[in-house]
């Protein structure tokens, strides 16, 4: 059986072939393709956020599809419709884009929540419906997409229910000046662009997911995730916790039940990516930002502070004791 580095690093290596830098967010990428779970990336346009999740299917060798969200987009533009056949007089099931392994919902926030909406089954669920029938999805099914900032015209803010099911929310920063300046080496040719090939599969995806339920969770790293995402439901309820004593209430509400399911899935995937047949305290504190951040609200007077989700998150794993193994 495959390993963690190694399937890891022959992706990586792929991928890199195309994508410069981006490191943590790649692997970031191959932990929620083991846990089962889907990515929000954020960034401003132009930060190659599509490239990579292309990339990403070529590499893994499953069936990607692209779907640009507009404003006039329709859920049925999404999930299918029923087509009238004159032939037969019958109305047949036209499957939609997300009928696809990985699928790029692309700017997802430009279009509006009902589009938005028409994700909700599809993520949770792993199917859809579609003139009254149920129709599954693929196996795996992923859905990764691109999010611009809010501040910028023409967004909507995706509602709580939707943002809750992505495993992660990432965000992607600028590169640094070397890294650019590969880029400008490597995609700077009219005539010949960098091609990827398939180095996995779905199947072993699927079949690596058993080596990461064998890694083991302690009953303190249990209790250590626990809580995390409960202390950001304290500082929701009542700010003048043992977290920070006499301080302002920064969040409207705190993390789901889903962020400790989150913690507890993604911990176990990025150890066995790791090498590490066990999951630490270091591997929790590295994955938390990335799954707390878009579960919980800030408040009027916390954005006014330029207090962000980050900070809170930071400050939480600052005060909580760490288990000791």
């Amino acid at each position: 059986m495959i390993t963690g580095p190694v399937w890891s690093k022959k992706l990586r290596e792929e991928i890199g072939k195309a994508v410069i830098g981006q490191e943590a967010t790649i692997e970031r990428l191959l932990v929620a393709l083991l846990a089962n779970g889907h990515v929000l990336l954020e960034g401003m346009p132009g930060l190659a956020k599509t490239l990579l999740v292309k990339s990403l299917g070529t590499a893994l060798g499953v069936q990607f599809e692209r779907i640009q969200f507009t404003p006039d987009l329709l859920p049925s533009d999404v999930v299918g419709t029923m087509v009238f056949q004159p032939k037969t007089g019958e109305f047949v099931s036209h499957r939609g884009p997300i009928f696809a392994n990985l699928v790029l919902a692309d700017e997802i926030n430009r279009a509006p929540a009902k589009v938005q909406s028409a994700l909700l089954e599809a993520m949770q669920e792993r199917q859809v419906t579609i003139g009254g029938q149920t129709h599954p999805l693929p196996k795996p099914f992923f859905v990764m997409a691109t999010q611009n900032p809010v501040e910028q015209e023409g967004t909507y803010p995706l509602p709580e229910a939707q943002t809750d099911r992505f495993l992660f929310k990432l965000i992607v920063d600028y590169p640094s000046s070397d890294e650019e300046s590969q880029m400008m080496q490597r995609w700077g040719q009219v005539t010949k662009q960098p091609e990827l090939l398939p180095v996995s599969s779905g199947e072993e995806l699927l079949s690596l997911r058993t080596e990461v339920d064998r890694v083991h969770v302690a009953p303190a790293m249990q209790g250590y995730m626990l809580a995390l995402v409960r202390a950001t439901r304290a500082l929701a309820a009542d700010p003048s916790t043992q977290l920070e004593p006499n301080a302002r209430r920064h969040l409207s509400f705190g993390a789901s039940p889903r962020a400790s399911l989150a913690l507890y899935q993604a911990s176990r995937a990025l150890a066995w990516m790791r090498g590490q047949d066990f999951v630490s305290p270091s591997l929790v504190q590295d994955i938390a930002t990335d799954v707390l951040r878009h579960r919980m609200g800030l408040t009027y007077e916390a954005e006014a502070e330029n207090i962000t989700t980050d900070k809170v998150v930071a400050m939480v794993l600052d005060k909580t004791p760490v288990p000791k193994l």
